[in-house]
């Protein structure tokens, strides 16, 4: 990419893949990820894998984890205890947040969906470390996207934060490489996801039928095409996903957490008021502490053990620094 930014190396390999497309080609070699996104302030890379090791980064893994107050004021204490936004945007970043809007039949008041007002939290400490831009996106299975953002409350929140909700495009799914995959080499991936200054990665806690729970390494099955594919070997498959879409930043909405009949709920009897809010740079440790809040943990979580089989975070708690945070 010499003589390239990232974003115009993209711009040249898509303008590259619709021509081959036009012009009859197929084919065509899956892209290889951007492995220059900044590095996170744990010392672990945000995007690209490490390769296998016990560990992502000789630094000690932090994870501020803030309780006992409303929505908004969790996520501000949780990230002022990291050092603030400013950790993680840097005047004029192209900011991507990925939270879970699943689907759209039900308010956020039955924990399917990530708490619009965490969500929109996270805009507003964006846009005040000076992000030139702030898009909020996913991709719901349960009818129409623009419907799961409304009902979500999401959308509302994102708009009066200053940020921008988008509306994932077919044509920005790309095949990229996956270069340390075990189970998968290739999958096509939201490309702004991968070309972004910053991820940041914000879930919902809650039950799931197939991994026993949905948290932040689940949720990055929303960036990309064909995720029911992923089911099978789904803990590798998303541990994989994980390598090459590492967020800058993760941050678990744990304000309402779904216990059973996830990944969409429907029931308020499986709804269980926490007011908690995690939030760290290492995806597997913040999911592993969020593992916790269940009576489980990391190593019971399918994607959360391979994922640190494969380096990409820290799956024994007694190794990382939890910050608590009582509001």
């Amino acid at each position: 990419m010499s003589g390239y930014t990232r974003k115009q190396f993209l711009g040249l390999a898509g303008a590259a893949v619709a021509t081959a497309a036009l012009a009859g080609c197929g084919g065509a070699a899956p892209q290889a990820p951007p492995t220059n996104r900044r590095r996170s302030p744990s010392g672990a890379p945000a995007g690209g894998s490490t390769g296998p090791s016990p560990r992502a980064s000789d630094e000690r893994s932090v994870l501020a984890v803030a309780r006992g107050g409303d929505p908004e004021a969790l996520t501000v204490a949780a990230l002022a205890e990291l050092g603030g936004m400013k950790r993680f945007v840097r005047r004029g970043d192209d900011v991507v947040i990925k939270p879970n809007i699943c689907t759209g039949y039900h308010g956020p008041e039955y924990a399917a969906t990530t708490n619009p007002v965490v969500v929109g939290t996270l805009v507003a400490l964006c846009r005040r470390a000076g992000a030139g831009s702030v898009r909020v996106m996913d991709s719901p299975f349960g009818g129409p996207a623009d419907e799961a953002y409304r009902v979500s409350g999401i959308a509302a929140a994102v708009e009066e934060a200053g940020g921008e909700m988008e509306l994932m495009a077919p044509a920005k799914f790309q095949d990229f490489a996956i270069p340390d995959g075990r189970a998968i080499s290739s999958w096509p991936i939201y490309r702004d996801v991968l070309s972004c200054d910053v991820l940041i990665d914000v879930p919902i806690a809650k039950d799931h039928g197939l991994t026993r729970l949905s948290l932040a390494g689940k949720n990055l099955l929303g960036v990309i095409l064909d995720p029911g594919s992923i089911h099978s070997d789904i803990g590798q498959r998303t541990a994989d996903l994980v390598s090459v879409c590492r967020p800058t930043l993760t941050v678990v909405d744990a304000i309402r957490v779904l216990t059973a009949n996830g990944p969409t709920g429907g029931d308020l009897n499986d709804v269980e008021k926490l007011d908690t809010v995690i939030a760290g740079a290492d995806i597997v440790a913040a999911d592993s502490y969020a593992a916790t809040l269940f009576d489980l943990s990391g190593e019971d979580i399918p994607y959360v053990r391979a994922a640190a089989f494969m380096g990409l975070g820290e799956l024994d708690l007694e190794r990382v620094l939890v910050r608590d945070v009582r509001v």
